[in-house]
């Protein structure tokens, strides 16, 4: 037995013996050079494309199975302008044989050299990458896919098959992608790419080093990841990456992924290092998004956040801004990306939104804008609202400060939802001008058109300083009260003033009515109506109190006895404003009464009325007086308009210096101005 087991022994040695000098010998006695036409022949059947081996074909058995290829190339299809689809300079790649039995990959060597690809669109639209693979004129043989079965929840996890991996060296050096749209003429270039991965094993993390010129800009990729773990797909996977892009912008990751072969789940700090959006698209020679009034806009951008999910839902929290002065913190939440369903909080210190509009057109001398046409129904296709009515979202914001359109806003807080097409704004609340406002908006897009309503509640905002603000102009001034409901469909402009209805009240109080003087209108028709000389000063009415309730129905704006409360004057007025012709109607009543009171004054006060109409259009209104009205009105005799002016006895009695100073020298004014008086005011000005 024991003489069996030794030759046995000796035979196996013998036989081992042969083979590895079988393995050895044969790379030096086999010619693979003869089989290389039928090599490409086989390559090109298989690939639908021309397969050529230019260079040697140098292979290893033993104890390295490799093979090593040089000048190899991939031709393109008919129709297409380049040579070849991909070309490689230099091909290695060495594996240690008997490890692989046992599912341990060994990599010596994978060395790419010179690898070019070139993707290519021709005129008609066909991509050289269509029909790689498949026999052209063959039927598609393949069967279409078997339903996938039920995954049983108790079954083990899926692993790779793979139970350790070693690469020496990882390289490919030299790469170039190029990508030609020859419909559109637009064409991309990766060139001088190179990866190389160090130290590649599934127990260490992998260093990794990526450069490439995209398009002649430089682009970087650095760091480690791994380890990958004894048992791919198990353990976490960390990673820590650097990116760089055009020396410019640099992208720090640091995080991991777990469970990578089930349900991937992701854990991230990301971030930006402050960059400049205006230089970068400058480098890369693409326009803005949008023309900035300020050109030292978008200069200085930066952001970092914690970035934790799942392939279904993503959250982030501890979120950091930078948008040149501005600073902004965040978090937030996204899942049901089909919808999306969408959580966000943000508050924002400070921010001038004017830097960021258009700047204006410029203005050419004596130029006269162009009458443009109200827009036919064809010209504008309705808008699809689909993803608003798909839309969940739960958002809130706040604001320190703000600038828009040269108004000024502070301590804004806004409240956002949308769910089944109805979105909500409430509340929005503001400080504005040593005022305050408060409003709530809905949109209903669930039809075609959206229908919209806002409530909108101002309390004591200076109007003066606001509409001077916004309109660069001067209208009035005084402390502005109000409350406003508006109701309107459309989404467009024209659709929403011709949609528009609604009601309200504005309440002014200690102000002035700027560019039109009532009382000088009295006092002096001539000079009110541009038919004397104009007055050096503006001219402007001093009120305590003006009230403007209004109403609208389908655009047409109308003044409901809008009244004005002022010592010596009082003034109604009323009418209606065509929104969508933008047109005036109005009728203006000041009426001179002989009483100092004014806010709360509820008497009503007989005096001598001079009306005003208001016509004309909103760029150009124009104001004349009702001359019939006036020749129709009972004036009062002498003695009753001395009687509509106190004596210098009665404004002594308890009236201060500038009450005997307005009634002096403006009710005096008045009187001696009526262009009906004739008698001339005596000397001791009783």
């Amino acid at each position: 037995m024991l003489k069996v087991i030794k030759w046995l022994a000796i035979v196996f040695a013998v036989l081992v013996i042969v083979v590895i000098v079988a393995v050895i010998i044969a790379p030096m006695v086999i010619n693979l050079e003869k089989y290389k036409p039928r090599i490409e022949a086989e390559a090109a059947k298989a690939l639908d494309r021309p397969v050529t081996l230019g260079g040697r074909i140098a292979p290893s058995v033993f104890p390295w199975v490799g093979m090593a290829l040089s000048d190899v190339r991939i031709g393109n299809p008919v129709g297409f302008s380049e040579e070849h689809f991909v070309s490689v300079g230099e091909f290695e790649v060495r594996v240690r044989l008997l490890p692989l039995l046992s599912g341990n990959y060994e990599v010596k060597r994978f060395v790419l050299r010179d690898p070019s690809i070139v993707l290519e669109k021709n005129k008609s639209g066909r991509t050289n990458l269509e029909g790689l693979g498949q026999q052209e004129g063959a039927p598609d043989a393949t069967p279409p896919p078997a339903p996938a079965p039920e995954e049983d929840p108790t079954s083990a996890p899926a692993q790779l098959p793979i139970k350790s991996l070693v690469v020496n060296e990882f390289a490919i050096t030299n790469g170039a992608i190029r990508y030609i749209d020859h419909g559109t003429g637009v064409r991309h270039e990766v060139r001088e790419l190179n990866l190389v991965l160090d130290d590649v094993s599934l127990l260490t993390p992998i260093a990794v080093d990526f450069r490439a010129v995209a398009d002649g800009h430089p682009i970087a990729l650095s760091g480690a990841v791994g380890p990958v773990g004894a048992e791919p797909g198990r353990s976490p996977i960390q990673f820590n990456l650097l990116a760089t892009l055009l020396k410019q912008m640099k992208i720090d990751l640091q995080g991991s992924v777990a469970d990578l072969l089930e349900t991937p789940r992701l854990e991230m700090r990301l971030a930006v290092d402050k960059f400049s959006p205006r230089d970068l698209l400058a480098d890369l020679a693409q326009p803005l998004p949008f023309e900035t009034a300020d050109p030292k806009a978008l200069t200085a951008l930066g952001f970092s956040l914690h970035l934790s999910g799942t392939p279904e839902a993503v959250q982030f929290d501890d979120g950091q801004m930078t948008l040149d002065e501005s600073r902004i913190t965040f978090s937030g939440r996204a899942r049901a990306f089909d919808k999306p369903d969408i959580a966000l909080e943000a508050e924002l210190d400070r921010i001038d939104l004017d830097r960021y509009l258009p700047p204006p057109p410029p203005e050419k001398e004596g130029a006269k804008a162009p009458e443009t046409a109200p827009a036919s129904r064809q010209e504008k296709p309705d808008t699809d609202y689909t993803p608003l009515r798909q839309l969940v979202l739960d958002a809130r914001l706040a604001i320190g400060q703000a600038k828009l359109k040269n108004v000024r806003i502070q301590n804004m807080a806004l409240k956002a939802t949308a769910n089944n097409g109805i979105i909500r704004l409430d509340p929005v609340s503001l400080d504005l001008y040593n005022g305050r406002v408060t409003a709530t908006t809905t949109i209903n897009v669930q039809q075609r058109q959206p229908r919209s309503n806002a409530d909108l509640a101002i309390s004591t905002v200076q109007a003066g300083p606001f509409l001077k603000d916004l309109l660069d102009k001067e209208l009035i001034d005084g402390l502005l009260t109000a409350a406003i409901n508006l109701r309107f469909t459309g989404d467009t402009a024209d659709a929403v003033r011709k949609s528009l209805n609604g009601k309200g009240e504005l309440n002014f109080n200690d102000g002035a009515i700027i560019g039109i003087d009532l009382a000088d209108m009295v006092r002096n028709v001539q000079a009110a109506f541009a038919l004397a000389d104009k007055p050096t000063e503006k001219p402007r009415t001093d009120f305590t109190e003006l009230a403007v309730p209004f109403s609208i129905s389908d655009g047409l704006f109308r003044l409901d006895n809008a009244r004005l409360n002022s010592p010596l004057l009082r003034l109604t007025a009323g009418g209606a404003a065509d929104l969508v012709r933008e047109t005036l109607d109005m009728r203006i009543e000041p009426r001179f009464v002989a009483t100092l009171k004014g806010q709360g004054d509820t008497v009503e006060r007989a005096g001598i009325t001079v009306p005003v109409m208001v016509g004309g259009s909103f760029d150009n209104p124009r104001y004349r007086p009702d001359l019939k009205a006036i020749l129709q009105q009972e004036l009062p005799d002498r003695e009753a308009l001395e009687k509509m002016v106190p004596s210098k006895e009665t404004l002594r009695e308890g009236a201060d210096e500038k009450a005997r100073e307005l009634i002096e020298e403006k009710g005096r004014d008045l009187l001696r101005g009526l262009p009906l008086r004739r008698q001339q005011q005596p000397a001791d000005g009783q």
